[in-house]
């Protein structure tokens, strides 16, 4: 009874195993008849090699200027009824300056729309005297014609007395008022003289020596005393012709509207930045870009069909950003794999991961 005990036992782990055993060879069959894995994709951050530029700054006194000055007339001739705008006021574009006596040009609008309205009226019974042929084309042609040329002679007259109130054309100063009301002015007469600051301007001289340089010149700014903000300048021209002590005209206008504190005829220090001819050309790279292979430094360059490839470059000192200079090796318009150097091959397939703005910390968004 006891050996059938045992034998029993002895068959059940038999069995067992057996089971087991069937079980692991059918999932090792299942693993080897599924898809093998895809080819594995690294994502990597791009960066552009920032050209290595020294800068050499020139300072100069210059003086703001408005943009020009503009004398205003009326377009018709008449008598003065009132002045609006005086001497040192800042008008805006659109604003009402002056007015000539209208009188006469209203009544001749007045009359001329009598006789418009009333030949309109006879030119419609002529058009239905043509339907019914009881006139000729030619006599609707010529009533026709007749109501389109006194409504010319309507409009012209209607223009003459819109042309009675002087607006200003932009923004500024008024710089001086040269007439009274009462007063009777041709038309075109200047009556005021305005002082244009929709844009101001900067003017400086500069000597031949910084002229010879000018196609180094990188930028433009400028500081007013008392005034803590720099404002970037742009530039307007450059005379081409010294005056008598042999200095040349430099004209810039400010990037953006300065505010009301900056008025024409202040002095202001204008700096010229010029690309220093004897610096070291190269580029500046993160450090973390390059990696080293037998005694070589290299970075990984991103190409079209979004694989990288190896790129040989001779590596300088770093500058004080803790950058790595480059003086050989690119050409600036490449785009290089910033982090992740050492595990990518020649050849390989990436994507790419685009920085998280500022605004996006971590990149949640």
């Amino acid at each position: 009874m006891e050996a059938e005990k045992l034998h029993s036992k002895d068959l059940i782990m038999k069995i067992t195993f057996f089971t087991g055993a069937l079980a692991v060879v059918a999932l090792l069959g299942a693993c080897s008849t599924s898809q093998p894995n895809s080819e594995l994709i690294r994502s990597v951050y791009l960066t552009q090699p920032v050209p290595l530029r020294s800068e050499l700054v020139r300072n100069y006194t210059g003086r703001i200027t408005e943009a020009h000055e503009i004398s205003l007339g009326f377009k018709t001739a008449g008598q003065i009824a009132r002045i609006h705008a005086h001497e040192g006021n800042f008008v805006h574009q659109g604003d009402l300056l002056a007015e000539l006596d209208d009188t006469d040009y209203r009544l001749a609008v007045d009359a001329l729309q009598i006789q418009y309205n009333q030949l309109q009226d006879e030119v419609k019974r002529t058009a239905q005297l043509l339907n019914q042929k009881s006139i000729s084309i030619n006599d609707y042609e010529k009533a026709s014609a007749g109501l389109k040329q006194l409504g010319i002679q309507l409009q012209a007259n209607q223009n003459k007395l819109n042309y009675t109130k002087l607006y200003a054309p932009t923004d500024g100063y008024i710089q001086s008022v040269n007439f009274s009301p009462a007063e009777m002015v041709d038309a075109g007469t200047a009556l005021f003289t305005l002082m244009d600051v929709s844009h101001m301007e900067v003017t400086a001289d500069i000597p031949s020596t910084l002229y010879q340089q000018r196609s180094r010149f990188v930028r433009f700014s400028g500081n007013v005393a008392g005034v803590a903000e720099t404002f970037p300048l742009n530039l307007l021209s450059l005379t081409p012709k010294a005056d008598g002590n042999q200095l040349y005209r430099l004209r810039l206008a400010f990037a953006k509207q300065p505010n009301r504190s900056l008025t024409a005829g202040m002095n202001i220090d204008v700096h010229i930045a010029i690309e220093d001819s004897t610096s070291t050309p190269g580029f500046t790279v993160p450090l973390c870009s390059l990696f080293r292979e037998q005694d070589s430094s290299y970075v990984w360059v991103f190409e079209a069909d979004s694989t990288v490839s190896k790129r040989a470059v001779t590596v300088g000192n770093l500058d004080p950003d803790g950058q790595a200079i480059l003086l050989d090796g690119l050409t600036g318009q490449e785009q290089i794999v910033r982090a992740g150097v050492t595990v990518l091959k020649e050849g390989e397939k990436v994507r790419v991961i685009e920085t998280p703005r500022s605004t996006n910390v971590g990149g949640l968004l």
